[in-house]
C-alpha cells in the first residue's frame, strides 16, 4: 500500500513481498515507473528504507518503511513545427489526418517534439480543442507511434465533445487492416476480453479479468502461408487493443515487438497495422462522413513479399 505524503510516497511491504528486490518491488507498485526509472531515483538518493538510502538489490521485509520522493516532472514546451501533414479532409470544425508510421501523436518524455501535435500547432495555430489539455490539443483519439493511418482532430470543444460522445456510444466507425501470424480458424469473429495494464510489466497492456471492456470484430481478407490479412473493427478503443486481442487468441500482429514472438520481423519497423477507415456524423452538419486510406507502401510491400516467399521473412 502507498500513502501520499506531499510529494513523497510511503510503502509498507506485506508478508508476501518479503525477499523481493527493492527496485522490483517499487517498479511493481509505482504507477508508470519502470525498474530503470526506480533505480535512477535511488541513484539520486530519493528512496529511503527505514531512514537509510535504499539500494536496488536490497531485499524488502514486512514492516519496512520505504519512502520514495517523486520529483516534479519537467514541463514540456509545445512548439509549433513545420512538419508536413497528409490532410485527408479539413473544415472549420475538424480535420482528418493520415498519420505516417513512426510519428508520435503527442509530446511525452522521450518524444518532446516532432509529433503530430507539434505539426498541428503550426498548421492550425490556436484553432484546436482544449478538452484534452495543453499536451493533446485537438486529439480526440490516438493511434500508436508505429501504427499508420487515419486520425481525427477537433478544432473546437463542441466538435470534440460530439466526436467523443460518438466514440463512447460505439457509433464512430474505426476499421483497421493488419497482418497476423497463423491461420485463423474462422473467417470472422468477435473478441470480447477486458484490457488493463499488465500486472507485472507496466509498459504493456494485457487481457485482465476486471479490466475495462474491450471488443474487437475481425474478418479474414486473405490467407497467406503462415499469416493472415485481417480487417478489424473497433467497438471500443483501449490502448493497444487490436495488438493485445490478436495476441490473446494466438495470432499476434506481424512485426509487433511488444506482443509478438521474440524473433520479430524487424524489416517492418514495428507492427503491421493500418487505421484504414474512419466514419462519423459531422458535429455541425449532422451528415455521416466516411474516409478511407489505402494501404501504405510498407504494408503492401510486406504483403507482396509474403505472397512471393511463402511467409519466410526476417
Amino acid at each position: 500500500m502507498a500513502d501520499v505524503m506531499g510529494e513523497t510516497l510511503l510503502f509498507c511491504p506485506e508478508p508476501e513481498d518479503a525477499g523481493s528486490r527493492l527496485d522490483a518491488f517499487l517498479a511493481l507498485n509505482l504507477e508508470g515507473k519502470t525498474r530503470s526509472a526506480v533505480q535512477k531515483l535511488m541513484d539520486q538518493g530519493k528512496v529511503l528504507v527505514n531512514g537509510k538510502t535504499g539500494r536496488k538489490n536490497d531485499k524488502v521485509k514486512p514492516g519496512d518503511s520505504i519512502q520514495v520522493e517523486i520529483p516534479e516532472p519537467e514541463p514540456l514546451e509545445l512548439l509549433p513545427q513545420d512538419i508536413p501533414l497528409d490532410i485527408v479532409y479539413e473544415d472549420e470544425h475538424l480535420l482528418v489526418v493520415n498519420k505516417p508510421k513512426g510519428m508520435v501523436v503527442h509530446p511525452a518524455p522521450g518524444n518532446p517534439d516532432g509529433t503530430l501535435v507539434n505539426a498541428l500547432l503550426y498548421h492550425c495555430g490556436e484553432s484546436l480543442s482544449g478538452i484534452n489539455g495543453v499536451i493533446r490539443p485537438g486529439i480526440v483519439h490516438r493511434i500508436d507511434k508505429d501504427t499508420s493511418g487515419l486520425l481525427m482532430v477537433a478544432k473546437n470543444d463542441l466538435a470534440h465533445q460530439s466526436l467523443a460522445a460518438q466514440i463512447a456510444a460505439h457509433t464512430f466507425t474505426r476499421m483497421y487492416n493488419t497482418v497476423v501470424y497463423g491461420n485463423l480458424k474462422t473467417d470472422e469473429g468477435t473478441i470480447s476480453a477486458p484490457i488493463a495494464r499488465h500486472p507485472t510489466d507496466r509498459k504493456k497492456m494485457a487481457v485482465v479479468p476486471g479490466g475495462r471492456e474491450a471488443v474487437t470484430h475481425y474478418r479474414v481478407l486473405e490467407r497467406l502461408p503462415g499469416f493472415t490479412l485481417v480487417e478489424c473493427r473497433l467497438e471500443t478503443g483501449r490502448t493497444h487493443q487490436i495488438r493485445v486481442h490478436m495476441a490473446h487468441i494466438g495470432h499476434p500482429v506481424a512485426g509487433d515487438p511488444v506482443y509478438g514472438p521474440k524473433k520479430c520481423i524487424t524489416s517492418l519497423n514495428g507492427q503491421c497495422l493500418h487505421a484504414r477507415l474512419l466514419g462519423f456524423v459531422h458535429p455541425a452538419t449532422g451528415e455521416y462522413m466516411e474516409f478511407d486510406s489505402g494501404l501504405p507502401p510498407y504494408f503492401t510491400d510486406f504483403l507482396e513479399k509474403l505472397r512471393r516467399k511463402g511467409g519466410a521473412l526476417e
